[in-house]
């Protein structure tokens, strides 16, 4: 997946994390959730504003840093 085009980073938006389509949700705040067990459909009742492929958006930019730190080591 491209996340290019769902992944935002803003300097003055929470600190320039990597947020959500410019919204105040962050990457790290989806992956938080559902490192506590938070299920899709319980991310998306509790956030409307957010979209299934904006998971998926954030899971592919982990997956993407994570391979990034794995070749600098």
């Amino acid at each position: 997946m491209d996340y290019r085009s769902i992944i935002t980073i803003e300097p003055g938006k929470r600190g320039g994390k990597p947020c959500i389509r410019g919204l105040r949700i962050t990457v790290y705040d989806v992956l938080g959730w559902l490192a506590e067990g938070m299920s899709e459909v319980e991310i998306l009742d509790d956030y409307p504003e957010l979209e299934s492929n904006d998971i998926r958006a954030c899971l592919a930019f982990a997956a993407e840093r994570e391979h990034s730190l794995a070749a600098i080591i």
